[in-house]
């Protein structure tokens, strides 16, 4: 008789099929190696083997999450990672049938997303010194954020090749290694230009291989190293809060609703897969129009 792999072989074969198979990204395979990792943690605490594992002994595992007062968010995200865990076995011949498919999802509150306002963006522009190779770098950074909407991943992951600046486009690289093509606005693709003259070849030491962005040790600049840029212009501005490049991918969306775009054309732009993704930002544009109403209307 062959021997059953244990809990930990049978999640390293797991996250082996999202790398390879699935083709999923380092980050994503690492946020399901912690989730899984988790799982299994409590697995190896209560004795249970995950290929014995029913629903009640699942459903006990989220209650134990609950009561650690994770967020209905985290237990949704935690209880997606072992439905794909299960689904894969089932695949794999290891189960009939998945013990995980049973289970509902936590209900979270959605959040509508943050929005920075038209001046407080334009402030940010006005920031970065241009007489710098990293001051042209950043005004080009910004700008696009504001311009495209794209994902900071997206933005970094930009290699010389994706950007147009003759027909004004950019070619990214979304999740699930979906391609889509941005219009750039004219103002943002002056500000790419004038980062490729001036600020790219200075911070280029020739280990770059094709990377847009460039850090000051001539490299790629990371996802980390866009947010630490934004945030030190923030600080500058004494700004409270804090605004992430992910809030001006949503400013982006909003404000290109509230300007009279319709959601198809942002659902491309943004490079969601479900039309539901986008209608988020519905939202967001009619609480400015309720806002609106009450100001201006004189019985509101």
């Amino acid at each position: 008789m062959t021997e059953r792999l244990s809990n930990e072989q049978l999640a390293d074969a797991f996250l082996e099929h999202l790398r390879v198979e699935r083709n999923l990204s380092p980050r994503t395979v690492t946020a399901y190696a912690s989730d899984i990792g988790g799982f299994c943690e409590w697995a190896a605490r209560e004795g249970v083997h995950i290929l014995d594992a029913d629903h009640r002994r699942l459903r006990r595992y989220l209650a134990e999450l609950d009561r650690a007062r994770y967020s209905k968010r985290t237990i949704a995200r935690h209880l997606a990672a072992i439905r794909s865990l299960y689904r894969y076995l089932v695949r794999r011949g290891l189960l009939s049938a998945s013990p995980a498919a049973v289970l509902a999802t936590p209900k979270a509150a959605r959040r509508l997303p943050d929005v920075a306002a038209g001046s407080l963006i334009d402030q940010l522009l006005a920031l970065p010194d241009v007489s710098t190779p990293s001051g042209l770098r950043d005004l080009a950074m910004i700008e696009l954020l504001y311009a495209s909407g794209v994902r900071v991943s997206e933005l970094t992951g930009l290699d010389l090749g994706d950007v147009d600046t003759a027909s004004a486009t950019i070619r990214v690289m979304g999740k699930g290694a979906r391609e889509r093509i941005v219009p750039v606005h004219p103002l943002a693709i002056k500000r790419l230009r004038e980062y490729l003259a001036g600020g790219r070849p200075v911070l280029d030491k020739g280990s770059a291989e094709g990377a847009f962005f460039l850090n000051r040790l001539g490299t790629r600049l990371s996802s980390g190293g866009v947010r630490r840029m934004l945030d030190r212009y923030l600080r500058q501005l004494e700004q409270p809060g804090r605004i992430t490049p992910h809030d001006l991918r949503h400013s982006f969306a909003t404000h290109l609703l509230e300007g009279g775009a319709d959601l198809r054309t942002v659902q491309e732009l943004l490079g969601h897969v479900a039309l539901s993704t986008t209608q988020i930002y519905t939202h967001v544009s009619t609480r400015h129009l309720r806002e609106v109403h009450k100001g201006a209307h004189p019985r509101a």
